[in-house]
């Protein structure tokens, strides 16, 4: 189901515009979907809106998508992924999947003043499963 063209074709960026219209038409419900945009106040929310784009593998991980790298391999989705361990915010990290790995793309849109504070798990940095034995040394 996903391959180079639905992440770097017109998919992706639908799925990214579709969630920040839904976000900001939830914030205003009575605006006119014509109109909207002629509107200040809706611009202004809309155009402030954070998107986040989740990846998630058929092996349990997961990432949030910082941005898509640019690189001439194309059997891969190779992109940058926002961090969740504090060890990892200290340079970039790119991580390569392939397409047939990916079993779902979450969008979510939020505006940064309505931002939960417990915001989706990603499992991309996990270093091992919180049911999973720690390993015992041989000595």
């Amino acid at each position: 189901m996903f391959d180079y063209d639905w992440f770097h074709g017109t998919q992706f960026d639908e799925q990214r515009s579709e969630a920040q219209w839904r976000c900001a038409f939830r914030k205003f419900p009575d605006m006119d979907h014509e109109d909207a945009m002629e509107n200040d106040e809706f611009r202004s929310f809309s155009e402030a809106l954070r998107i986040r784009t989740l990846i998630y593998l058929r092996d349990g991980f997961s990432y949030e998508l910082k941005g898509l790298a640019e690189v001439s391999s194309k059997s891969h989705l190779v992109f940058e992924c926002e961090p969740v361990d504090d060890q990892y915010r200290v340079g970039s990290f790119v991580v390569s999947v392939p397409f047939d790995d990916i079993s779902r793309v979450e969008v979510f849109a939020v505006h940064p003043e309505e931002m939960p504070e417990d915001m989706p798990s990603i499992t991309g940095f996990r270093s091992r499963n919180e049911n999973q034995p720690v390993a015992t040394p041989v000595a």
